[in-house]
């Protein structure tokens, strides 16, 4: 049975047992306070079914067990050699070779000669401000980051999300700008079909 490389919570898990072996509670924690949420789909459900998966293919192995208080026992799990091996394989391959994604915004804006120019400006503008919310909370999450004493290697993939989000937004904009000055290459034919 060959494991299937399709839920990134399963690489986030294997990343977290290679630091230390953890309960799957302490894992979705450990997430939260690392703001790992912002990147990776995460709820209890698929936790645990990820976790059973994990282990059946032996990349994760029960070390133990844990009870604390009138809380219920609580199963630790650690990263088998497999699973280190696996996880390795799994970042080179996700860092070093591109996939074709398919963004949701990319599939609408691909149709936007769909909608009338104003209800098109409308629809990218207020992307554009609600782009912009999202840059500046991750600008203050950044922020406290840093005063915290955390290096950038740790909080990476925020730096990355920043510079995608600044990018779109300056694309928004231009392309906004565009639509109100009529500059869009077609614009005529693209009013002319919604007279």
């Amino acid at each position: 049975m060959t494991f299937k490389r399709t839920n990134p919570l399963a690489l986030a898990l294997l990343a977290l047992l290679a630091e230390r072996p953890m309960h799957p509670y302490e894992m979705a924690q450990t997430m939260r306070e690392r703001h790992q949420e912002e990147v990776i789909k995460l709820n209890y459900g698929s936790l645990y079914t990820v976790v059973d998966t994990l282990h059946r293919h032996g990349l994760i192995t029960v070390t133990g067990t844990q009870k604390d208080g009138n809380r219920p026992e609580r199963t630790i799990y650690a990263i088998t050699d497999a699973g280190t091996a696996e996880l390795h394989d799994w970042l080179r391959t996700l860092i070093a070779e591109p996939a074709k994604e398919y963004p949701r915004f990319e599939a609408g804006i691909s149709l936007v000669g769909l909608l009338p120019p104003d209800e098109a400006l409308a629809a990218v503008e207020h992307r554009e401000a609600r782009l912009a919310e999202a840059g500046a909370s991750l600008e203050r999450l950044v922020e406290d980051l840093r005063r915290a004493g955390l290096p950038k290697l740790a909080w990476i993939e925020l730096d990355y999300r920043l510079t995608l989000l600044r990018t779109e937004r300056s694309w928004l904009t231009g392309f906004a700008g565009a639509i109100r000055d009529r500059g869009v290459d077609g614009y005529e034919m693209w009013e002319d079909k919604h007279r």
